[in-house]
């Protein structure tokens, strides 16, 4: 062939001047309409887009061998040859820095199925996780990493990586219609590697974004997503899933430490680096498991850019927090809860998400994620943004989430944080500042049929795992199941509950006569939800003190006034939660920067609260007069709820055939001689008195047990006369016997 014909044929494979400089600006739309292999009336030929590159030979694929040279044309970094045949081969290509032998991305045709592009279009796609993002598969027998990303409005989307010196203009993806997908398969990438991907925005910004379906991240500040490993853990839980719809019961005693994971211990200290998932499975499961919680709930652990945000402005709604380590070994972590009895809670945030440019924000130029006006897309209380679940895609984003923890994971529960923020359209929005729903109510309508949906999906997806909502209004049936137009979720938090009680119990006892109704009226609602009672982080922070500090009166004062709370909390009718640090009574208000004071269990009144708190959750489960139909009346009986002038409260509770009598005094004095109605004659066995000396009490009581004798008191045919410790309460039970008919 002669030098003229060789440059007319290499000229045919020339792009047009428009299509050319698009190439070079990287603004082109379909990458694969100009590069890899393509055939025209001379035959095949090929065409590589490579900035940078020197030289760039066609190997044959299964052997070095060159297939053909491919020419630099028209453009710097455009390569291109016509070959003898349009079979599967590689590239090797000539940098500066050296040779790299690949396999061409752009001669790999369709990768994502019609089904999922329906799904993901629809917002139904239950495995998101395990189709968006990248995900290491094998193609033709060539193995690499699959991308896929949502980004309907971009005019053109790359990935970048140390793989191809973050240059937006090697990879680019393809985009398929209608659902606004985009998707490349890079061959050769393997599990760690570090990528973003660049967008040419819908306005024409440029701008590198975090994958928002990434299954692993780098640890921040870094912001780069990580290719995770998809090797399948092996679980050994499976006696423990068989069992959990039977353990979760409502029936069932449910005790959650919540754990905040980067400030429970650290190496060395408050400043020592953090924990690893392997570390807490070794310190926090025994802990936990020797005071006898049932459950461990972990503020959300998803990754989040700022630490002190504790996780609640997370931008990784697939990935666990590379601070603690790979998503293997969190899954390690909850397969050694679930051995060790325990379950798993993770908070979870689907109300809102953070500004910060490399997350979801204005994703892809547009109010992707979010609602586009302020008045409905932006939380001005946490300088965050709003989901918009109007759009399917979106709704569908949410729930594949959700249901990643779920099953992936093998989570036990969600509790769904800002409930509240999610149902009312005028959520802490002054009038006029906010946009009424179809019917001009308050109500965010799209919120409520999210939630309603994924209440629905879970019970189908996760048989036995719970859902709990944190909600603090009063919005009806929060629990009442989805068919009966509830929300559908299994507990609420009873921020009522909690409110009152904490305000109650830091007044001074000698004006606690005046507040008497804060004890007793949140049993007038007490059955109208299936409720958690909730001593959270949110309780001993931002200034609110520690729980101990919040007690009135001298250090034995307080310590009495807590132990006297933990009492009535335990005994009250509801699941408990109790944040970490309350256990052992810490004096220092919470910070998540550092870890929590463990050289208080030396002393002793420190270790009696700690020892309290086991005994409690002892009791707790032993009987189940404290736990069985918690969610229904029949399961409380005020024995004396008027007794304001001398702050005593009693109460019987009911499981099944048994019962328990709590006694709190809720001051200073100690009570001889209070007689209190009960439901059968006999000997009562005092159970438990939280001012027992082992708890660093004063060791005033009944001696371990009392009679009852047939002389009718406060509607019971029984009644004993009690001592009442100060600031303590009793819980008695019969000694032997079923001691109440059997509901």
């Amino acid at each position: 062939m002669s030098e003229f014909t060789r440059r007319l044929v290499d000229r045919r494979l020339w792009l047009d001047e428009e299509t050319a400089h698009a190439l070079v600006e990287g603004t082109c739309g379909d990458p694969f309409a100009l590069l890899g292999p393509h055939a025209d009336a001379d035959g095949p030929y090929l065409r590589a887009f490579l900035p940078g590159a020197i030289g760039v030979d066609v190997l044959e694929a299964d052997r070095d061998e060159v297939r053909a040279v491919l020419s630099a044309v028209q453009i710097p970094g455009l390569f291109a040859a016509r070959v003898p045949h349009a079979a599967p081969y590689r590239l090797r290509i000539r940098w500066p820095e050296g040779e790299q032998v690949t396999d061409d991305p752009y001669r790999f045709g369709l990768l994502l199925g019609e089904t999922d592009l329906y799904l993901i279009n629809e917002g139904n796609h239950r495995r998101l996780g395990h189709c968006l993002g990248a995900q290491p598969i094998t193609v033709e027998g060539v193995r690499g990493v699959r991308f896929a990303l949502w980004a309907p409005n971009a005019r053109r989307v790359s990935v970048v990586g140390d793989f191809n010196g973050w240059n937006g203009r090697r990879h680019m993806m393809r985009l398929r219609h209608p659902a606004g997908v985009w998707e490349l398969f890079l061959p050769g990438l393997a599990p760690g590697a570090a990528y973003q991907y660049e967008l040419l925005e819908a306005h024409g910004g440029l701008g590198r974004r975090a994958d928002p379906v990434a299954r692993a991240t780098q640890p921040p500040p870094s912001t780069a997503s990580v290719v995770a490993d998809t090797t399948p853990f092996t679980w050994h839980d499976d006696a423990w899933l068989e069992g959990r719809a039977a353990h979760q019961a409502s029936d069932r005693p449910m005790s959650i430490y919540e754990v905040h994971a980067g400030s429970w211990r650290r190496h060395g200290g408050d400043d020592g680096a953090l924990y690893s998932w392997r570390d807490l499975a070794e310190h926090l499961i025994p802990y936990v498991s020797a005071l006898g919680f049932t459950h461990i709930e972990l503020l959300p652990i998803m990754e989040h850019p700022f630490g002190g945000s504790w996780g609640y402005q997370p931008l990784g709604q697939f990935a666990p927090s590379a601070r603690f380590g790979t998503p293997a070994e969190f899954a390690f972590f909850v397969d050694a809860c679930h051995q060790a009895g325990l379950g798993v809670i993770l908070d979870w945030v689907p109300a809102h998400f953070p500004t910060d440019p490399h997350g979801l924000a204005r994703f892809d130029g547009t109010a992707l994620y979010e609602y586009a006006h302020p008045f409905e897309g932006f939380h001005r209380d946490w300088d965050t943004y709003i989901y918009n679940l109007d759009r399917r895609e979106v709704h569908g984003f949410l729930l594949a989430s959700a249901l990643y923890w779920l099953t992936h994971f093998h989570v036990d529960a969600l509790r769904v944080d800002a409930v509240a923020s999610m149902l009312y359209r005028n959520y802490s929005r002054n009038d006029g500042e906010w946009i009424p729903n179809r019917f001009g109510g308050h109500e965010n309508l799209e919120a409520i049929d999210f939630l309603r949906h994924l209440n629905e999906v879970v019970a189908e997806e996760a048989p036995g795992a719970l859902v709990i909502a944190e909600e603090s209004t009063a919005w009806p049936g929060v629990t009442k199941p989805v068919d009966e137009q509830g929300l559908g979720f299994s507990y609420k938090w009873n921020m009522g509950w909690m409110h009152d009680t904490l305000t109650y119990i830091a007044k001074d006892p000698i004006y606690r006569r005046y507040a008497h109704s804060e004890m007793t009226f949140p049993m007038v609602y007490a059955f109208s939800e299936r409720y958690v009672l909730p001593i959270s982080h949110d309780e001993v922070v931002h200034g609110k003190g520690s729980l101990i500090n919040k007690m009135p009166g001298d250090a034995w004062q307080q310590f009495a006034n807590l132990r006297a709370y933990l009492g009535m909390m335990w005994t009250y009718p509801g699941k408990k939660l109790l944040f970490m640090g309350c256990e052992f009574g810490q004096w220092r208000e919470w910070s998540h920067d550092r870890e929590l004071d463990w050289g208080l269990l030396d002393e002793p009144r420190h270790a009696g609260i700690k020892r309290l708190v086991g005994d409690l959750n002892g009791l707790y489960a032993e009987l189940p007069a404290l736990h069985a139909h918690e969610s229904e009346p029949r399961c409380f009986t005020w024995v004396v709820s008027d007794d304001a002038d001398q702050s005593v409260l009693a109460w019987l509770r009911t499981g099944g055939d048994e019962c328990a009598l709590v006694v709190a005094n809720l001051t200073p004095v100690p009570r001889h001689g209070y007689r209190l109605g009960v439901p059968r004659a006999g000997t009562w066995v005092e159970r438990l008195n939280s001012d027992a000396e082992c708890y660093g009490g004063s060791n005033l009581g009944n001696l371990g047990a009392i009679t009852a004798t047939d002389a009718p008191l406060h509607g019971q045919s029984a009644s004993l006369s009690l001592t009442l410790p100060p600031l303590g309460v009793l819980v008695l039970s019969p000694a032997s016997g079923p001691s109440v008919e059997k509901p």
